[in-house]
């Protein structure tokens, strides 16, 4: 039983503490610290639109919670993480040792992203993914501390491979930048083309972030398979489309990828999109009341429409929000936070998901075509796919 000698006894102690600067971390933040986020991100480069509609996300979602997160106003840090993965250590290490962030967003790339996994597996602070695939992330590196928001490598690619056989292409050469994010989107789709009967006739590929297809589009044009598939994102996306239409294979032999072919590029590729089809955890063209929202929402605050860039962003502060706020802003209760974001139902703009065992969301995979600057939505291409998180331990 607890005395109320022991009462008086604490209470001393706590106020010596204060009075002394040596504050407890939880009574620090009941009196009012500001919490850190650090957004790792391109603003730079092929990949900077995409990093540009991250931010907007979250910080779009944060506003919805009046600016705060779990009653604690908000200080930000930024570093442009350049698409290099040879920077990801030191730039990652910046944010969660110099500047001391509670929470590290980022990135795109998944190469740099193998970078911050390193520093927030090992400084254990709080890591959110709004893009990156990369298997091991929620795989044989997956941590705790890190929750994807995005998608993986392998439901971009793996959900590709049915489309396209339902629709007749057995035969199929695929194109790609090689590294690690094209290299696993195309594990992804080659297991699943060839569980569902079809060949893989061919693979090509060029380093990142190269945009010279001509002579892979010539060598295509020769081999005729009966259809293509491929990741590519952002500037280069945009430039594969057009070069595509170009080289007369526009409606000759039809064009598939994973979904970011088509995203956020619509404007530049003009008609040389037409008629893609891709698969997608959102479509712009999400017939519910909530995608509706979001986006009229969206492009009053940012006077551009949304991509799924935005609205990985925009989950991620929505999960960030649930976290925090059910522990009250104090982000040191780390069992507490991680329950919560684990246990989660987000209501997104793409549908409703929730947090695999190994931190990656279970959503469903949209089948898309390009149809006047707009990816139509003709059904779902696979239900609640979840990442199979091969390798991954979360205790």
């Amino acid at each position: 039983m607890t005395t109320r000698r022991q009462v008086l006894t604490r209470g001393a102690a706590i106020l010596g503490a204060a009075s002394t600067g040596l504050m407890l971390p939880h009574l620090a933040r009941a009196q009012g610290s500001k919490l850190k986020i650090g957004l790792m991100l391109p603003y730079t480069g092929t990949f900077a639109q995409l990093g540009v509609a991250i931010e907007n996300g979250v910080r779009m979602a944060i506003n919805e919670q009046g600016g705060k997160l779990g009653g604690r106003e908000i200080e930000w840090f930024k570093v442009d993480d350049e698409s290099d993965p040879s920077k990801s250590v030191e730039n990652a290490s910046r944010l969660v040792q110099r500047d001391k962030v509670d929470v590290l967003i980022g990135t795109v790339h998944s190469g740099v992203q193998m970078g911050i996994q390193k520093v927030a597996r090992e400084a254990r602070v709080l890591n959110l993914i709004p893009n990156a695939g990369v298997q091991a992330a929620t795989g044989s590196l997956c941590a705790p501390n890190v929750f994807r928001s995005s998608f993986s490598n392998w439901q971009a690619g793996y959900s590709l491979a049915p489309a396209m056989i339902q629709r007749g292409h057995k035969k199929a050469v695929w194109i790609t930048w090689k590294y690690a994010g094209g290299d696993e989107i195309f594990e992804g789709f080659k297991e699943g083309y060839t569980k569902a009967g079809g060949t893989i006739v061919k693979v090509l590929g060029l380093p990142f972030p190269s945009v010279e297809f001509q002579a892979m589009l010539t060598e295509i044009a020769s081999i005729k398979p009966d259809a293509v598939a491929c990741f590519f994102a952002g500037g280069g996306a945009a430039k594969f489309i057009r070069d595509y239409a170009t080289a007369g294979l526009k409606g000759k032999i039809p064009l598939y990828g994973a979904g970011f072919l088509t995203e956020g590029v619509l404007e530049a590729t003009g008609a040389a999109a037409e008629g893609i089809v891709t698969t997608m955890h959102y479509s712009d063209a999400l017939d519910t009341p909530r995608n509706k929202k979001f986006r009229l929402e969206y492009a009053k605050a940012f006077k551009v429409q949304p991509d799924v860039y935005a609205v990985q962003g925009y989950d991620t502060g929505l999960l960030l929000a649930h976290g925090a706020n059910a522990v009250k802003g104090d982000l040191s209760a780390k069992k507490a936070l991680y329950q919560a974001m684990e246990t989660a139902v987000i209501d997104s703009p793409r549908g409703k998901w929730r947090m695999s065992k190994s931190h990656n969301p279970v959503q469903d995979m949209y089948l898309r075509v390009v149809e006047n600057k707009e990816n139509k939505v003709l059904g779902v291409a696979a239900k609640a796919l979840a990442d199979p998180g091969n390798g991954c331990r979360i205790a």
